[in-house]
């Protein structure tokens, strides 16, 4: 059993959905684990990790104006806005969808569906650099 980690850094450029798959994949295939399980973290209360659909590209802006229209800036309900109107929103975004993902490892690959990939979910408005540790274990 061997494991592996590496931080992988995002500078997301405001709010939408940014695929990081091809950057996971990279640094899978600097491991020698040929099957195991990959985890990913993101660490930050502002953004999040999904697997979504990376083929039609329609699907990451639908995602984004259900989430707009589901919790939507700048709410009256909110009162923690130290950051601006996006700020509380930011963070019921982020409950409601994930901040880990655990994915299966075989012959050396993430095991993905055809059309799935890995996104890192960015809720806030402004740029940010986002911090995401991958970690591998198995043989």
């Amino acid at each position: 059993m061997q494991q592996f980690h590496h931080r992988l850094q995002v500078s997301a450029q405001g709010r939408r959905l940014y695929d990081i798959t091809p950057q996971v994949a990279q640094w899978l295939a600097t491991t020698t684990i040929v099957n195991g399980l990959l985890t990913l973290y993101v660490q930050h209360t502002s953004a999040s990790l999904l697997i979504n659909e990376n083929y039609d590209r329609d699907v990451l802006v639908d995602m984004e104006a259900f989430f707009q229209r589901l919790v939507p800036d700048g709410d009256d309900l909110f009162i923690h806005t130290v950051e601006g109107p996006d700020d509380m929103p930011a963070h019921v975004r982020s409950a409601l969808t994930q901040t880990s993902l655990a994915i299966p490892v075989i012959d050396g690959q993430a095991v993905l569906g055809q059309w799935q990939g890995i996104f890192l979910f960015e809720h806030r408005l402004q740029p940010a650099k986002r911090n995401i540790v991958l970690h591998v274990i198995g043989a």
